[in-house]
């Protein structure tokens, strides 16, 4: 594999610079919906996500779980 001389870099690292990339949002592999939360919420998910060492969606996933279960359990 070449190894890319510092003028290389610099000529690339400028174009890229001037000439970003423009990504359609609509063809991304993976969609990740924006929840808003009150502030009460996220205090509570950031305290859970530093206690259990879990992701805030995690934790509202496990939440989400743990409701269905007990709404299927009743039917």
């Amino acid at each position: 594999m070449e190894i890319m001389t510092d003028e290389e870099a610099f000529a690339l690292d400028e174009y890229y610079t001037k000439n970003p990339p423009k990504v359609d949002p609509s063809k991304a592999r993976i969609r990740i919906p924006l929840v808003r939360v009150d502030n009460v919420s996220a205090e509570y998910l950031i305290k859970e996500a530093n206690a259990t060492h879990k992701k805030p969606e995690e934790i509202i996933s496990n939440l989400i779980m743990e409701k269905l279960a007990k709404v299927s359990a009743v039917l």
